[in-house]
């Protein structure tokens, strides 16, 4: 058991220092075809559309992975995914994007109590484990891990990945992590948890 837990350690280290090592300069110029999307410095204007800037890059180089061989179905990224298509594309474009300061939104005060006491503590009658747990107290998430940057994420994007997760479109989370938890939060819940998400 020690050793495996230490080979999976070794394992998310080298990952991580991967990741580290991406070219932001390169990733710049290979991401200029995200830029109508996602903004030139990660920061999409649209809220359905994510925030890249300031994310983790594991996560960035594991999701443009995903989407690309179909564990992750997201239509309007396959072209894009396939154009970032070697691991040292995928590193470079994420380093880049980890390099740029995420723009932090507002939250609604009607909803943002309830959503902190969710980020914070769970629900705990329902089995919902508490998102700082993964995501960080500032949401700033886990690179090791490959846990994403939550924080300053938009609501909408936020929220329609949490229904996602519950309904089973999307899939690609390691062990049915996000499936397990979304499945158990309505849509109040995850409506208020996204929202304190984008004033973090």
């Amino acid at each position: 058991m020690n050793k495996l837990l230490i080979s999976l350690l070794v394992s998310l280290g080298v990952s991580g220092f991967a990741m580290a090592e991406g070219d932001a300069a390169a990733g710049q110029v290979k991401a200029a075809a995200c830029v109508a999307c996602h903004g030139p410095d990660g920061n999409s204007v649209a809220p359905t559309f994510p925030k890249l800037a300031g994310q983790t890059p594991s996560y960035i180089a594991k999701q443009l992975k995903d989407i690309k061989n179909g564990t992750r179905t997201a239509p309007m990224m396959i072209a894009f995914a396939n154009m970032i298509a070697t691991d040292e594309d995928r590193a470079n474009v994420a380093a880049f994007y980890a390099s740029q300061a995420v723009k932090v939104g507002t939250s609604d005060p009607a909803l943002a109590e309830k959503g902190q006491m969710i980020y914070t503590a769970g629900i705990p009658e329902k089995g919902v484990a508490a998102c700082i747990a993964c995501h960080g107290p500032a949401g700033e998430g886990n690179d090791l891990a490959v846990f994403p940057q939550l924080q300053g994420q938009h609501a909408a994007y936020t929220e329609q990945m949490l229904k996602a997760f519950r309904d089973g479109v999307r899939a690609n989370d390691p062990s049915k992590m996000m499936r397990d938890i979304a499945g158990k939060m309505s849509d109040t819940e995850i409506k208020a948890v996204a929202n304190y998400i984008q004033g973090m």
